[in-house]
């Protein structure tokens, strides 16, 4: 399962990159909302909740919006992106009711899978308006009143929503995005420094390996001869999870869904976050311009796992014999003739299942002479339980 973006006919020009207040305090938001998938953030969601404690029914109250499917109006619409979090709240403030409802109405739903009735059809009192509720309704009851009170009055919603926000921004956002937008900043200029390198024509399809021993002269660490490179290589450079599918200029993004997004004509926008991991989002419905929110380098914890790596480790211990391989395997380091006499098994026996925890990252194979040694790789075994969330709610 993934998200395919088709970056072909995008230019290094097509490409921009940079920090969203509104995008962060949005992520911010759904770690307060949300702080079980957030086990890292745990002690600034403390603090921040803290901070604010008056405006907890209210966040309560427009939680739907910034839940799992992220409200589109929390992201940049238009380019040079802003300044500020006041620059673009007033971007909102500015927004007639029906742009408001075009951007707010599916966020409220909280799914691609049921589609949303124009804005225009969505007044109150209409069949569609309350088909609409209704639907919203069902997914859950705080989805269902936001719905109805959009439905009603969408700008009296609209200034009851920037008003939560700037008290949001007042209580705990404010100083928490003095210290991470440096850092977000210098990151964004990175990206555009490697996308300014990019040359101007159309990239070719190709993409080189690099040889053992690393890439010859003239070459990128990825194997692309640099004058090849392109914004997928960039894209996929920025995302750990991100791999180059062929042809053309096609770059997967491992999540949990199934999409191909065409980009061209529209420009892609890169958001760098601090506080989005473990998720990554991409929105792809408003035709101003693809954006896609991920975690910036140094926000993440080392080693995410594909969908891939995930499915390889719980396959691998989805055995009750290599279950009770590992028990033996964690007591101590042991061989492969060792483990065979303890389980009364054949050594190749042995063997077969000690590759496929090999294969898996669970254990962990050491030469002491001439003997091999095998032991449970426990702290991959110990993580495990934090991958399956992270991957599952990227």
């Amino acid at each position: 399962m993934s998200i395919v973006l088709d970056l072909g006919g995008l230019g290094p020009a097509d490409v921009t990159a940079g920090p969203s207040a509104l995008s962060e305090l949005m992520a911010s938001l759904h770690v307060l909302a949300e702080p079980e998938h957030h086990p890292e953030a745990a002690g600034w969601a403390a603090r921040a909740a803290a901070a604010g404690p008056e405006l907890h029914d209210e966040l309560s109250v427009f939680a739907p919006l910034w839940a799992r499917y992220r409200c589109r109006l929390f992201f940049p619409l238009v380019l040079p992106l802003a300044a500020s979090l006041d620059d673009e709240l007033a971007a909102i403030a500015a927004l007639p009711a029906e742009n408001f409802l075009e951007l707010v109405a599916p966020g409220v739903l909280g799914t691609n899978a049921q589609p949303v009735p124009p804005a225009r059809d969505l007044r109150a009192g209409t069949a569609a308006a309350e088909d609409y509720a209704r639907r919203c309704l069902r997914r859950s009851y705080a989805r269902g009143e936001l719905a109805r009170q959009l439905v009603a009055a969408p700008l009296e919603l609209r200034d009851r929503l920037l008003a939560v926000l700037r008290a949001a921004d007042s209580a705990f956002f404010a100083e928490d995005w003095r210290l991470l937008r440096p850092a977000l900043e210098d990151h964004a200029r990175e990206v555009r420094r490697r996308l300014a390198s990019l040359p101007l024509g159309a990239p070719p399809a190709e993409v080189l390996q690099p040889p053992a021993g690393g890439a010859p002269r003239g070459t990128s660490a990825v194997g692309t001869p640099v004058s090849h490179r392109s914004p997928a290589d960039v894209l996929t450079e920025l995302l750990p999870t991100a791999a180059r599918v062929g042809p053309g200029e096609r770059v997967r993004l491992d999540k949990l869904q199934i999409d191909e997004v065409r980009v061209a004509p529209r420009p892609l926008v890169l958001v760098p976050s601090a506080r989005v991991w473990p998720h990554l989002t991409v929105k792809n419905e408003h035709p101003s311009c693809v954006v896609v929110q991920y975690a910036a380098h140094g926000t993440t914890p080392a080693g995410e796992l594909t969908l891939r790596d995930l499915h390889h480790r719980l396959m691998a211990l989805n055995s009750p014999a290599r279950m009770e391989l590992c028990r033996h395997l964690l007591g101590e380091p042991i061989t492969t003739s060792e483990l065979a006499a303890r389980l009364g098994s054949s050594e190749p026996q042995v063997s077969r299942a000690l590759r496929t925890l090999r294969d898996a990252g669970l254990v962990r194979s050491t030469r002491d002479g001439k003997l091999v040694r095998h032991r449970l790789a426990t702290d991959v075994v110990q993580r495990l339980g934090h991958d399956v969330l992270a991957t599952v709610a990227r």
